[in-house]
Order: structure tokens, then C-alpha cells, then sequence
């Protein structure tokens, strides 16, 4: 007998052309635009007819269309028209049989809804809908585990929302074992990014950053995936962390490719923290314009408790310009708007955001005088939580700080700024590389200035204080070169990173020699150096901070040197003056003026720098630069000149000043002068001792390197040697590794929108700054034969980095450097009056003293750290 085959399954042509519109409108979201999702799913509903219960193909991919275009309309239209949605696959998913399906979607619909809620600021509804289906969907866990992986995820970020970091912590954990054991990549990507936030809350940058940095390879290498809204996220970790640029460099990446995905909400909410960005950069102007922007954004869409966010960042703004103008009384409106503000962001839950509000009205009423409205505000601001950002607690203490003052209570006020920036080094602690340590500055910088200002004022009544002044100026400058560096990470990437950087490097200088086009290649060296510098972040960490040392400790190390520690004050220059055991106040000159001529000055030796000038042109340079220098003398060094007599002077800077030649101005003629970024850095600096070989390096393209270092044999004749065709990145880091003293005669470049790549130019490629920061043991001491490598990028603070200040901040004692522009033949000239002098015993300060007197205006080179 024959048995009759198996009937085929009934295909459903019209579910079936519905299920790939589905999947079309899927795909597409998965970049977050959200327009075209939307116009495919409804066309879905249309071809999928009026419903029949009796196709049951047809009712259960309604109800995924249903959920998918519930949660596209809840962000790109309304929420009401998005629960409304689930409202109708709630009913259609009833007209299904029993079994397994209507199982599964009777979990989905109800956590979408959840999700939709949370969107809405409707967080406890939210909270009590993915408690009342989560358990039930555990004990299925085999069964729904992509379903339950994401549902975790939801409500993690949910509890993140909801300032519960530790349920949101256990939540996210127990998701990514799920998406590993699973194998669901993308999910894991998901999580990898909520783990971020999750550090990123808590206040752990580096952490943070790593999270962020493993989602992006994994979207990279799985996708669909989201890098713009990953870099967005990566980008308000670094403003948590001080590092404006570096964050306004993301937004201003990944901005565009959000607005060309359609991505309307994501947009807006980028222009907020591109905002904050330009606030931190006193580009208050842009700050507004993309605030307003965003606002309309948010307000067009429904979205109310993001629209009054912008409204802060764009008050904000307002608020920041005024306080900047201490000749002007801020107009009574703004704190008034501020104070309304902070109600209604305190209506929508937002505690913090109404905190800060209230804060900058409080700042604005004590600038008017009203200190008694001041004080009645500042009384609703709520004590910090655990996932308080730093920068709101900074304003708490400036606040409390600054109505001190406002009530003649000074030693109240320094108590805040003394606790304000206790607390502000424990998060620093917490900080990975040297840019995340040292932009933490900018948050402190206020409440730094504000100490500085009231014991300032208190020398310059009484005669008395300089002491106190100076030990303030320790507490609030250059406080990256605390910090003890750890063994680095060795992360494959950054080392691929960096290799493929030299790589695109030399090839970019070769072409240019041979007048080829180079823009494509340079485009793709920026991507690699932005992907490199995210890379360091965590693997280039910081450790244990040495103490701030104390006045005493710095007099009883100075011995007879003198050190003089320069501060600015409205418009103009002081120096603090340590000089055996007595602490003296000088009121040097005009600040605006001195840095004007200073920044002149520096023009000046740049464009006498080549060797060959003509005669007629190096006379009027020459001129020039010479009554610039003594201009500069009579305004900050003859007063201190007439003290020092031959002792070592050390001199602490102000930013603006880092870069000035003061072996150039006639009262420093020949005399020792070292210049460190902060007296303790000083003190740390003068205890090291390495005694290591000597280490002779000659890199490419620089006239009469090979001879140059190989001249100075004669004066190291046991010196190890590398040049010519041996001189690589690779070869010259590892011999760096426990020298002695270091000599590098290469072309360099310094770096100011990323001071760790500034870099030194060798055989394969450059080395950079970043990469000295490996040396288990840096050289003691470092001589730089090339141009501007003692240059620096001056952050908030006073932080100085760059190539010279990583190998301090490593490490070394001392390092020589130019800090402008140096023509072969002068700089082989100085390279060897100096050698000759170190060789005999004499202390690098004085040595390159006397090698550059000779002709200061053309030997540009500042000694650093100990002399």
C-alpha cells in the first residue's frame, strides 16, 4: 500500500512579503534612523490587510510589526501613539491560538511597553512592568534567551535612570553571561556599551572607555551597530573628564553621520553635549546656537525632559559668560529663569540637572549682591549622591565657597576650596593616562582660582602670606606629574595602532619630498592617532600620587637655589619668591602685555632659526627680538635678577609662559635657570638618580646628525651609539630604557591638538611621546637636538604636556629642549658646548647656561625638571 506524502506547508505569500518588509524596516533601525523603519513597517500593516483571526500566519507577524513600529513611533512620533500601538498587538496577540508563540509575544509586547515608559520618564510604571514579566521569562531562560538578554539590558538602563547603579550592575552582568553563552554578538556589544555608562556614572572614566572601546569592535566587526552612538557616549566620558577638545573632536565625527542616518533624537542629544564642549572652550556663542538647535529638536518630537536638559546647557552658557565678566552685574532675569528651571527639571526627576540649575542662580545672585536669595536657593540644592558628576560637586563647593566670601567668611571659604579639591585629587586618583589625569584640572579650576584670589588679597594687605600663597599655588597646578606610572598595559591594538601611525608617517614625509599628494594619507593618520589616543586611555595608566610637598620640604631641598612660582591675578603678574627659608610677594608687570611680547619674542627666534638668512634680514630679526627681550627683562626678571647672584634659579610658570626663552632675556644672561611645572614636580624630580650608560641617537634628514653624535665619542667614549640606517622607534625606545643620559638629534614635531604624539622623527617612522610612557626605567637625563620638543599643550590647571613634559611626568630628571625654532648649525654648536660641560660635572642647568649665552636669541633651549 502507498503512503500519501506529507501535505507541504501552507505558505502565506502576503505574511511572507510582510515578514521581509519586517526585517527591511529591522535592518535599517539598526543604524537609529528611524523615518524609513517607519514608513516600511506601515506598509506592511496595509499589505497585511483588515484582520482575520482565521490566518494565523498573518496575525503573528502583525504582532511583531505592531511591537517594531510602537517602539520606531514612540521615539519618531509621540508616546502615546507608540502605546497605542501595543494596545492593538496586545489585542491581536489574544486572537491567537495557544502555543508557544502567543507565549513568547504575550513577554514581548508587555516589556516593550516598559521600554516605551522608561522613554517617557515614566520610570516607576516602567520598574514594575519588567519586574512583574522578567521572572517569569527567566524560568524559560533556554528558551527566550535573546528576549530575556535584552530585557536585562532595558532595565539595567533603566536602574541607571533611576540612580541604582548597583542593580543596574547585577542586571548587566547577568545579560552578558547570557548573550556569551548564547553567542548573541550584538547583544554583547549592547552590554559592553551599558557597562560604560554604568562606569561612566559611577565616576570611572578609564573603565568607562574600555567598555565603550569593546562595544566599538564588536559593532566594527559584527555590525549592524552603532559607533556614532557609542563615540557620543565616549565623548561625555571625556567631558566628565575635563577633555573639551578631545570630546568636541567625537561629537564633531560622529554628528553627521547621526544626522545622515536619520538619527533625529540622537542628533539632538549630541548638539547638548557638543554645547557643554564649547562651554569648557569659552565658545559660549556655539554653545547657545547648539542648545536652541537642539531644544526645537526635542520639543518637536515630544521629548519634554530632554528639551529643558537643553534649556540648562543653553542657561548655562549664559551664566558661565556672565561670571566671566566681573566688571558687569549679571541682569536679575537670568537667575530668575535658572530658579524657574530647576523646578520643572526637578518635576521630571531630573535631580541633578535641577541641582545644577539652582547652583548657577545661586553663583548669579551673589554676584548681584543678593546674598540672603543666595542662601535661601542654595538650601534646595540636595546633598551628592554616589552618581553626582564631579563637576556639579565642584559647583556645590564653589557656591558654598563663593557666599562665604559674599558673608566676610573667608577661612570658611578656603575650607570648602580645601575640601572641594581634596575630593576633586580622588577621582584624579581614579583616572587611567596622563590626558585623563591631567584634564580633571578644568573641574577645580574655579574653586583653585577663587583660594588664590583671597590669600592673595590677604599678602597684599598685610606684607604677610606669602607662604600661605605658595603652598596654595602646590595645591592647584600641574598635578599630573604626581602621579607614579604603572607598568603599561600591553594592548595588541594600540601597539598595531602606533605601528600603522609610523607606517603612514613616513610614507606621508616621503611622498612630500617627491611632490606627490598626500591628503588622503594624512585623513587616515588623524583617524589612526584618534583611535590610538581612545586606546591609551586605559592602557597607559597613572598610579599612586606622591603627597603635595610641603613649603618646608621645598625650602630644605632648595638649599641655596631660589625658586620663584608665577601666578596671574586680573591683569597681572606675581611671583612668589622662595629663597632661603623667606617667602617674598612680587608684583612683577602687565600680564596681557608680558605674554603679548613673549608670544612676539617667540615669532621672533622662529623666523631667525634657519641657517642661512640673509645678513640684511638677521639684523632686523635680530633688533626686533632683542628689545622684545628687553622688554620682557624689565617687566619680570631684573627685579629678580638682582638677588640671585650666581645661584640656580627655578622658576615655575604660567601657562602662557612655558614657552618663553628666558635664557634670551639680558638679566638671565648665562645664569642657571631650570623650569619645572611645579615646585613638587621639582622636588620629586631633583631626588631621582639613575646611573645608567649614555645613549647617543642620531635620526634622518637632519645635516651633520651621524657626525654629531658620533663627535660626541670623544666626549662619552663608552657611550652606545645608534644612527644611521639603525636609528629606529623600536631600537631607540629600548635603548632609552635605563640610560643614563639620553642624546636625541632628530627633526621633532610638537603636537598641540594631541601633545602625546607629538613626536621624533627616526628610520622607520616617529617615536612618539605616548610610547615613553612604556620605560620601566627613563633616562635621567634627556637632551633634545630638535625643534620645539620642550614645547607643551597647556590645559586647565597649568598642565603642561608634550613630548619633553611625558618623559618628566615618566620619569626623567632633567630634560634640555628647544622651545622654538633651532637651525642645525646653532643647535650642533650648543649640542656641543653643552656635552662639554656636562662630561666635566657640571650641572645641566649651568651647562646649557653657559653653551646657549653665546647666542641666546638662536639657541632657544629651556632646561626642565631638575637642573
Amino acid at each position: 500500500m502507498r503512503v500519501p506524502a506529507p501535505s507541504p506547508p501552507v505558505v502565506d505569500p502576503v505574511a511572507e512579503e510582510a515578514a521581509d518588509l519586517h526585517r527591511q524596516a529591522r535592518a535599517a533601525a539598526s543604524d537609529h534612523g528611524l523615518s524609513r523603519p517607519i514608513r516600511l513597517l506601515r506598509r506592511a500593516l496595509t499589505l497585511l490587510g483588515p484582520v482575520d483571526a482565521d490566518l494565523v500566519a498573518r496575525l503573528e507577524i502583525r504582532v511583531r510589526i505592531l511591537i517594531s513600529l510602537a517602539a520606531a513611533e514612540a521615539e519618531f512620533v509621540s508616546q502615546e501613539d507608540g502605546l497605542a500601538r501595543l494596545d492593538e498587538a496586545e489585542r491581536i496577540r489574544l486572537l491567537l491560538p495557544g502555543g508557544d508563540v502567543r507565549h513568547e509575544l504575550r513577554f514581548v509586547v508587555g516589556l516593550q511597553r516598559a521600554v516605551v515608559l522608561m522613554r517617557a520618564g515614566r520610570l516607576e510604571e516602567s520598574l514594575a512592568l519588567n519586574n512583574a514579566f522578567l521572572p517569569g521569562l527567566a524560568a524559560e531562560a533556554g528558551k527566550y534567551s535573546a528576549v530575556l538578554t535584552r530585557s536585562l539590558v532595558n532595565r539595567a538602563w533603566l536602574h541607571l535612570e533611576m540612580s541604582n547603579p548597583d542593580a543596574a550592575y547585577r542586571d548587566l552582568v547577568e545579560a552578558s553571561d547570557l548573550a556569551v553563552e548564547h553567542g548573541h554578538r550584538l547583544l554583547e556589544g549592547k552590554i559592553r556599551h551599558n557597562l560604560g555608562d554604568h562606569a561612566q556614572l559611577l565616576g570611572d572614566i578609564p573603565e568607562a572607555l574600555r567598555h565603550y572601546e569593546q562595544a566599538a569592535a564588536i559593532f566594527v566587526t559584527d555590525g549592524p551597530g552603532s559607533l556614532p552612538l557609542v563615540r557620543l557616549d565616549q565623548a561625555k566620558a571625556l567631558l566628565t573628564a575635563g577633555l573639551a577638545e578631545e570630546a568636541a573632536r567625537h561629537l564633531d565625527d560622529a554628528i553627521p553621520e547621526l544626522r545622515h542616518n536619520g538619527a533625529v533624537h540622537l542628533v539632538a542629544e549630541a548638539e547638548v553635549a557638543r554645547a557643554g564642549a564649547a562651554i569648557l572652550e569659552r565658545d559660549y556663542a556655539l554653545a547657545k546656537k547648539l542648545a536652541a538647535s537642539a531644544r526645537r529638536s526635542f520639543l518637536r518630537r515630544g521629548k519634554g525632559r530632554w528639551a529643558e536638559i537643553a534649556e540648562l546647557t543653553r542657561l548655562r552658557a549664559d551664566a558661565v559668560k556672565v561670571l566671566a565678566d566681573r566688571e558687569k552685574k549679571p541682569p536679575a532675569k537670568l537667575p530668575e529663569r535658572l530658579a524657574e528651571l530647576a523646578i520643572r527639571l526637578a518635576g521630571l526627576g531630573l535631580r541633578d540637572e535641577a541641582g545644577a540649575a539652582r547652583m548657577f542662580a545661586v553663583r548669579l545672585l551673589i554676584r548681584r549682591g543678593e546674598t540672603a536669595a543666595a542662601q535661601a536657593l542654595l538650601a534646595q540644592v540636595p546633598k551628592p549622591r554616589q552618581t553626582t558628576p564631579i563637576d556639579h560637586r565642584m559647583q556645590l563647593r564653589l557656591c558654598r565657597a563663593e557666599l562665604a566670601v559674599a558673608s566676610h567668611r573667608p577661612r570658611s571659604a578656603l575650607a570648602q576650596a580645601r575640601a572641594g579639591l581634596a575630593e576633586l585629587g580622588q577621582i584624579r586618583d581614579r583616572m587611567g593616562g596622563l590626558d585623563l589625569v591631567c584634564g580633571t584640572a578644568a573641574h577645580g579650576e574655579e574653586l583653585g582660582k577663587l583660594a588664590l584670589t583671597l590669600v592673595l588679597k590677604k599678602a597684599r594687605r598685610s606684607g604677610a602670606g606669602a607662604k600661605s600663597l605658595f603652598a596654595w599655588l602646590e595645591r592647584t597646578r600641574a598635578q599630573v606629574y604626581r602621579y607614579e606610572p604603572l607598568p603599561v598595559i600591553e594592548d595588541p591594538a594600540l601597539a598595531r595602532h602606533i605601528n600603522e601611525m609610523r607606517h603612514v608617517q613616513g610614507t606621508i614625509q616621503a611622498r612630500r619630498l617627491s611632490g606627490e599628494p598626500v591628503g588622503q594619507l594624512e585623513e587616515r593618520y588623524d583617524r589612526l592617532q584618534r583611535e590610538a589616543t581612545r586606546l591609551g586611555w586605559y592602557t597607559s595608566q597613572w598610579g599612586r600620587p606622591r603627597p603635595v610637598s610641603a613649603p618646608e620640604e621645598v625650602v630644605e631641598r632648595l638649599g641655596d637655589r631660589v625658586l620663584v612660582s608665577l601666578m596671574g591675578y586680573r591683569d597681572t603678574l606675581y611671583a612668589v619668591v622662595v629663597d632661603r627659608g623667606r617667602f617674598r610677594l612680587l608684583k612683577l608687570g602687565p600680564l596681557g602685555e608680558i605674554v603679548e611680547t613673549a608670544r612676539q619674542l617667540h615669532a621672533d627666534l622662529d623666523a631667525l632659526a634657519p641657517d642661512n638668512l640673509p645678513a640684511p634680514l638677521v639684523e632686523v630679526v635680530t633688533g626686533s627680538a632683542r628689545r622684545r627681550a628687553d622688554k620682557l627683562d624689565r617687566l619680570i626678571s631684573a627685579s629678580l635678577a638682582k638677588t640671585l647672584e650666581n645661584r640656580e634659579l627655578i622658576i615655575v610658570p604660567i601657562g602662557s609662559l612655558y614657552a618663553l626663552p628666558w635664557g634670551a632675556l639680558p638679566s638671565l644672561h648665562g645664569h642657571p635657570v631650570s623650569i619645572a611645572p611645579s615646585a613638587t614636580a621639582w622636588v620629586t624630580a631633583s631626588g631621582r638618580r639613575n646611573s645608567g650608560p649614555v645613549l647617543l641617537a642620531g635620526g634622518p634628514g637632519v645635516p651633520g646628525s651621524v657626525g654629531e653624535v658620533r663627535n660626541l665619542r670623544a666626549v662619552y667614549p663608552h657611550a652606545r651609539l645608534v644612527d644611521g640606517k639603525d636609528a629606529t622607534s623600536d631600537t631607540v625606545l629600548s635603548a632609552l630604557d635605563g640610560s643614563g643620559m639620553a642624546h636625541l638629534v632628530a627633526h621633532g614635531a610638537h603636537e598641540p591638538a594631541n601633545a602625546l604624539f607629538s613626536r621624533l622623527e627616526l628610520v622607520d617612522g616617529p617615536l612618539y611621546a605616548h610610547e615613553t610612557a612604556r620605560l620601566a626605567k627613563p633616562p635621567e637625563r634627556v637632551v633634545l637636538a630638535a625643534c620645539e620638543l620642550a614645547m607643551s599643550h597647556i590645559r586647565p590647571g597649568e598642565e603642561a604636556l608634550g613630548f619633553a613634559g611625558t618623559l618628566l611626568a615618566s620619569g626623567s630628571r632633567t630634560v634640555i629642549g628647544a622651545i622654538a625654532r633651532v637651525g642645525d648649525k646653532a643647535a650642533a654648536a650648543a649640542m656641543t658646548d653643552l656635552h662639554r660641560r656636562l662630561a666635566l660635572g657640571t650641572a645641566p642647568a649651568l651647562a646649557l647656561a653657559e653653551a646657549t649665552a653665546a647666542d641666546p636669541l638662536r639657541r632657544p633651549f629651556l632646561c626642565l625638571g631638575a637642573g
